[in-house]
C-alpha cells in the first residue's frame, strides 16, 4: 500500500475539515466501506477540488473491495446498492438519495482503445498508474489524510497538468484523452501546456476521428464553459486540433467577445451558446452539428441563433427588438441578442447594448388576439387556409407594433378573405 508521499516541493493539506466529508451521506458510506482489511478512498474531482478551495458537487470513491463486497457491505449497512458498471469494477451506493461511485482499485492488463483488459488489485499506486493526469491521482481517506503517490499534488498547486508515464501511450488507451487533456488545462492549468503532454497530443490527434461523436460533444461542452475555455479552444485551434473536431473554421474572435460580454454581466456559461458563437456562420450550420455531435433538438434550436442572418451584429432598434421578443420569447431573444452583441464591433461592457438585453423586464409580449376558430367562423376554410389567413394577419398585426385591436383584425381577416375570393 502506498503511504501518503513526502518528497514534494509544499507539504500537502489535511482534508479534514472539508464539508463534504463532513456531511452525513459521506460518513455514512466510508464507514459503511471500511474496515475488515477493506480500505475506502475519495479519488478526483472531489479531492482536487477542495485542495483548491473550489466546490465540489460529487464525491467519487475507489476502494479494496471487490464489487460483490462492495454490495454486500452497502445493503449489510442499509444502503442501496446498484450495479450500474460491476464488469469494470464499479458500484453506485445510494445514502438518502445522494450517489456516490465506488470503483473497485484496477490495473490494466491490456488496452486496446478505450476498452481495457482489467484487472482488480488492492495497490493503491498500480491503480494511480492506470489513470491519465497525475492531479487525477490523488486519493483522500475518511479522516480527510491526503494519500499521492504519483506527485499529483504539486502538479495541482502549480497549475501543471501532466500525463502520467509516456503520454502516447495512456492517449492511445484512450484517445478521448486529447480532448480531456486540453479540458483540464481549461480548469486547472496555469502557466501554458505541458511540452511533453501538448506533443502527444499533436502526434496522436488523427486518433480524434475514431471516437463516437457523443463523447466528443461531452468532452467540448466542458471545454468551453471552462473558467479558461477560450485559451484552451485557442490552443486546440493553434496545434491544428479544432478544425477536426469541428469539421468547420471556427470564429475565434465572436467567441472571445461572447465570453468577456458574459463575465461583464456575471453569466453563467452556456456550452450551446459558445458552441453557435464559435462554429455557426450561417443556418446550416446548425442542423450539420447537430447531426455530427448528435445534439438535442433545444441545442439545435441554439445554434440556429448563431447564422449571420440573425441580427447581422447591429444593435436592433426598440421596434426590432419587440418584434425579435415576441418571435423567440425571452430566454432565446437574451440568446441572440449575446450572440448579435459578441458578433458586433461593441465593447464587452456597451451600455446600448445591455439595455437591449433588458427588454423583457421592460416589455411584455402580447398573445396575438385570434385563434383558428376565430378564423372560421368567417367562412368555410380548410386547415391550411386557416393556418395561412392567420399568418398574414399575425404578420400585418406586428408590423404594426401589436397595437391593432382584436376587432380590427377580424375586419383584416375578412378582407383577406374577400381578396383571396375575388381572386
Amino acid at each position: 500500500m502506498a503511504e501518503p508521499s513526502s518528497s514534494r516541493a509544499v507539504a500537502p493539506p489535511s482534508l479534514k475539515d472539508a464539508a463534504w466529508l463532513q456531511r452525513p451521506e459521506t460518513r455514512c458510506v466510508f464507514a459503511a466501506l471500511t474496515g475488515d482489511g477493506i480500505e475506502t478512498r475519495a479519488v478526483g474531482g472531489a479531492v482536487r477540488n477542495t485542495l483548491l478551495g473550489r466546490d465540489v458537487s460529487e464525491v467519487d470513491l475507489a476502494t479494496t473491495a471487490l464489487p460483490k463486497t462492495v454490495m454486500t457491505m452497502a445493503r449489510k449497512a442499509g444502503l442501496k446498492a446498484v450495479p450500474t458498471g460491476i464488469a469494470h469494477g464499479t458500484v453506485t451506493v445510494v445514502v438518502d438519495g445522494e450517489s456516490f461511485e465506488v470503483t473497485t482499485l484496477r490495473r490494466d492488463v491490456e488496452t486496446f482503445g478505450r476498452h481495457a483488459t482489467i484487472a482488480f488489485t488492492e495497490d493503491w499506486t498500480e491503480d494511480a498508474q492506470r489513470r491519465d493526469f497525475t492531479l487525477n491521482a490523488l486519493y483522500a481517506d475518511a479522516d480527510g489524510t491526503l494519500y499521492d503517490p504519483l506527485g499529483g499534488y504539486d502538479d495541482l498547486i502549480t497549475g501543471r497538468v501532466r500525463f502520467i508515464g509516456e503520454a502516447d501511450e495512456r492517449i492511445k488507451e484512450d484517445y478521448l484523452r486529447i480532448l480531456r487533456y486540453f479540458r483540464f488545462n481549461a480548469y486547472y492549468g496555469k502557466d501554458g501546456l505541458d511540452p511533453a503532454g501538448l506533443a502527444a497530443c499533436v502526434r496522436q490527434h488523427a486518433g480524434l476521428a475514431k471516437l463516437s461523436a457523443e463523447r466528443v460533444a461531452g468532452e467540448l461542452r466542458r471545454i468551453l464553459i471552462a473558467p479558461r475555455a477560450f485559451a484552451a479552444v485557442k490552443a486546440l485551434f493553434d496545434y491544428g486540433l479544432l478544425s477536426g473536431v469541428l469539421s468547420a473554421a471556427p470564429r475565434l474572435d465572436r467567441l472571445s467577445r461572447l465570453i468577456a460580454i458574459e463575465e461583464g454581466l456575471s453569466r453563467a456559461p452556456d456550452p450551446a451558446l459558445r458552441l453557435a458563437a464559435l462554429s455557426v456562420f450561417v443556418r446550416e450550420d446548425a442542423p450539420r452539428l447537430a447531426a455530427r455531435f448528435k445534439l438535442s433538438n433545444a441545442e439545435q434550436a441554439v445554434l440556429a441563433l448563431g447564422a449571420d442572418d440573425g441580427l447581422d451584429g447591429e444593435l436592433p432598434d426598440e421596434d426590432t427588438a419587440k418584434r425579435l421578443l415576441y418571435r423567440l420569447g425571452p430566454d432565446r431573444f437574451a440568446l441572440q441578442v449575446l450572440l448579435a452583441w459578441a458578433g458586433s464591433d461593441a465593447a464587452p461592457d456597451d451600455s446600448d447594448w445591455r439595455e437591449a438585453l433588458t427588454l423583457p423586464a421592460r416589455w411584455e409580449a402580447p398573445v396575438f388576439p385570434l385563434r383558428g376558430p376565430d378564423v372560421t367562423a368567417l367562412g368555410n376554410l380548410k386547415g391550411p387556409e386557416i393556418g395561412a389567413l392567420l399568418r398574414a394577419v399575425e404578420q400585418a398585426w406586428i408590423d404594426g407594433g401589436f397595437a391593432e385591436t382584436r376587432e380590427k383584425l377580424l375586419e383584416r381577416a375578412k378582407a383577406h378573405m374577400a381578396k383571396a375570393s375575388a381572386s
